[in-house]
């Protein structure tokens, strides 16, 4: 089984080979109530760049750690794309729903870490 640790640097580096930009990572392993251990939320600029993360992530972690994801959801609009890994899950939106859902600031509470964006 792949370690979270893993997992989460598989994420993140799909992410930034898409340029997926403003990537958060929350640790929430410390709070009962999360639905994960942690989260990764990312942004695209256009509903084609949002669902070409996500299907980079998707292609990534199954090639490189054997991981499917137990659910995605969002690719219908590809405007804010969930994909959950049981222990990890991510989010990948356009920026005005990022916006709106503020969902750093839902879980504030958690271990927060900014990923510098690659250019």
């Amino acid at each position: 089984m792949t370690e979270q640790g893993e997992l989460t640097e598989g994420i993140i580096e799909a992410i930034q080979d898409k340029k997926g930009s403003r990537i958060v990572k929350i640790d929430l392993s410390d709070i009962m109530s999360a639905p994960a251990s942690t989260l990764i939320i990312c942004q695209g600029k256009s509903t084609s760049q949002v669902g070409a993360i996500a299907d980079n992530i998707r292609d990534h972690l199954l090639a490189e750690y054997g991981q499917k994801p137990w659910h995605y959801e969002g690719y219908r609009n590809s405007q804010w794309i969930v994909i959950d890994y049981s222990t990890v899950t991510v989010h990948v939106f356009l920026p005005e729903y990022r916006e709106f859902y503020s969902l750093e600031d839902l879980w504030s509470d958690g271990r927060r870490e900014d990923i510098a964006d690659i250019d």
